[in-house]
């Protein structure tokens, strides 16, 4: 039923928007006219200057004709960078890539595409279908800035659908990781390195210490990881500050927790040392969730894939998404891969199959009866 020329269009047109995190306002009033041409109405909130973007999240309602409870489908409008002037180009093989010298785009227009293109169908043929719900994000990219804004209240549903995971169609994350950011300023004291080095408290050292003795990488269900590390003024005086940044992810909101501490407890000895001070703090960016297999929305995912021949493989993922910040809210839900592949980097790509699976296996969970 889906229409594969319309739906390839479709994806071209949303790519050929320049729709960078806090700068989606082209891309979200294209959405908002594609669903009204399909009768239906969609509210953008208020979360834009909450966030310092151009537009907020999307939302809509559709009526079911089955009495059925509803379920929600979501995709987010933001793309990483570079984004801008975005041209997508189709191989002879139906693989599509961009030009090289930006990202595609496919995470997550792949998402949007597969979402609008299955309403066209329902509306076009009148098909039966329980309530739906849709969620079209802002700034998903930027650790979810734009649904941590939502007004959930607004939603009926108690079972998602987020199309935001890379993969063959046919895979989805029932498990995500608690992510944190956390930033340690060390401070020591100025002198002259020359003359007087002697008075100095060397802040970047205290630091450096502190990370040579941080282990990164993964290690069972936890990754950590130092980004950055900047201090000092100039060659000859004794820095008397630097700030270290980094990151924790664990499929175990307690793991990381408890890792966090671990990381600060280095950082207050390392200053110790040289008689240095550190303050550490953190940002919990997502929590760690986890969707039960024999849940009704894993299950339902099972036995749509089964009937459109796909794997209906079930997996944990690193990556953090609105389905995080959905999970808090009582909503259960999985990440479904919607036809992204290499995302985040030049050589992102899709493919004409691939985006095809994506629509149809979105369609068939929102006929499902199940």
């Amino acid at each position: 039923m889906v229409d594969n020329k319309r739906l390839l269009d479709l994806f071209k047109h949303l790519i050929s928007f320049d729709s960078p995190s806090f700068g989606e306002q082209d891309i979200c009033g294209f959405l908002k006219r594609k669903l009204k041409g399909l009768g239906i109405e969609a509210i953008e909130d208020s979360s834009a200057e909450k966030i310092g973007g151009t537009c907020g999240n999307l939302y809509a309602y559709i009526d079911g004709t089955l009495g059925l409870e509803p379920i929600l489908f979501c995709a987010h409008m933001d793309t990483v960078e570079p984004a801008i002037n975005k041209k997508m180009i189709t191989h002879s093989d139906g693989k599509i890539t961009s030009d090289g010298t930006t990202i595609l785009g496919a995470d997550d227009c792949s998402g949007i595409a597969a979402i609008i293109e299955s309403l066209t169908v329902l509306k076009e043929r009148n098909l039966p279908h329980r309530p739906i719900e849709i969620l079209f994000t802002a700034a998903e990219e930027p650790y979810c800035r734009g649904i941590r804004e939502f007004d959930f209240t607004m939603l009926k549903s108690k079972e998602a659908y987020v199309l935001d995971l890379s993969g063959p169609v046919g895979t989805a994350a029932n498990q995500a990781p608690t992510i944190l950011s956390f930033q340690a300023y060390f401070s020591g004291k100025a002198a002259h390195a020359g003359f007087a080095p002697e008075e100095g408290i060397h802040a970047l050292k205290a630091a450096a210490l502190a990370v040579s003795q941080i282990p990164c990488g993964k290690s069972g269900d936890t990754t950590v990881n130092i980004g950055t590390i900047s201090g000092g003024t100039a060659d000859n005086i004794v820095p008397d500050s630097c700030v270290v940044t980094g990151e924790i992810r664990s499929l175990s909101d307690e793991n990381a927790s408890q890792q966090l501490s671990i990381i600060t407890d280095v950082m207050k000895n390392a200053a110790k040392n040289y008689g240095a001070e550190v303050t550490v703090k953190n940002t919990r960016n997502c929590i760690a969730y986890c969707t039960d297999t024999n849940h009704r929305v894993s299950k339902r995912f099972e036995k749509v894939c089964q009937k459109l021949g796909l794997d209906g493989k079930l997996c944990s993922t690193y990556g953090g998404s609105d389905n995080n910040h959905l999970a808090l809210h009582g909503i259960s839900g999985l990440v479904a891969a919607t036809a992204m592949n290499n995302c985040h980097s030049l050589s992102e790509y899709t493919s004409e199959a691939e985006l095809i699976r994506a629509a149809k296996l979105t369609l068939v969970l929102m006929l499902s009866q199940e």
